[in-house]
C-alpha cells in the first residue's frame, strides 16, 4: 500500500462536498465482500464524524483539497459584490441554494452567503433562509480557517465583517430606487 502514490497523506485537509472541511486521519485497506479496498479514514470535527472513502472513488465524490489563493481571493471578493435574488419560488431557490453548497466549490458557497446574508437593520429572515445562510457561511468559515490556519469563529467574523462592510451599500441604492 505504501508503495503507491496517494492524492492525499494522512493530515491533509480535505473538502468533501457533502460534508465541507475533514482531515484525513488515516490509511486504511479493508477487505468487503471478498474485494480489497483502500480507503481514505476522513475526521469532521464540527459533526464528530468519521467517513471511510474508497480511494478509486475520491475522483466520482469530487473530494479535493483546499482550494487555491486565488480561489480564496475570488470567493472573498463574491462576497463583496451586489446579492442576487432571483423572483422564484423560495423552494426553488433553496434546491439551487442547496445544491451550490453541496458543490463544495467555494465561490458558489460564497455566493450563497451572499445572497441571503441579512444585516442587522434588515428584515428578518424565514428560518429555512436562517438555515440555508448559516450552512453556506459555516462551510465557507471552516474552508477559509483551514487555510488561514485559524478556527471556524475567527473566520466566520471575518466573512460576516466583509458582508458588513459591502452588503449596506447595497440596500441603501434598493431603498432609494423605490
Amino acid at each position: 500500500m505504501a508503495a503507491k502514490a496517494h492524492a492525499f497523506d494522512v493530515g491533509d485537509y480535505v473538502v468533501y462536498p457533502k460534508h465541507g472541511v475533514g482531515r484525513v486521519i488515516e490509511l486504511q485497506e479493508q477487505e468487503i465482500a471478498g474485494m480489497k479496498l483502500e480507503l481514505y479514514v476522513l475526521r469532521f470535527e464540527k459533526e464528530r464524524m468519521t467517513l471511510r472513502v474508497p480511494m478509486n472513488k475520491v475522483e466520482a465524490i469530487g473530494m479535493r483539497k483546499l482550494s487555491s489563493d486565488k480561489t480564496l481571493r475570488e470567493a472573498l471578493d463574491t462576497l463583496k459584490g451586489k446579492p442576487k435574488v432571483k423572483r422564484t419560488m423560495w423552494s426553488r431557490r433553496a434546491q439551487e441554494y442547496e445544491a451550490k453548497i453541496n458543490s463544495g466549490d467555494l465561490v458558489s458557497i460564497a455566493e450563497v452567503t451572499r445572497d441571503l446574508f441579512r444585516a442587522d437593520d434588515q428584515p428578518e429572515q424565514s428560518y429555512s433562509e436562517r438555515q440555508i445562510f448559516e450552512a453556506a457561511s459555516s462551510r465557507l468559515a471552516r474552508e477559509l480557517a483551514a487555510m488561514e490556519k485559524t478556527d471556524e469563529p475567527a473566520a466566520l467574523k471575518k466573512i460576516l465583517a466583509i458582508l458588513n462592510e459591502h452588503a449596506p451599500k447595497f440596500y441603501e441604492a434598493a431603498a432609494a430606487a423605490e
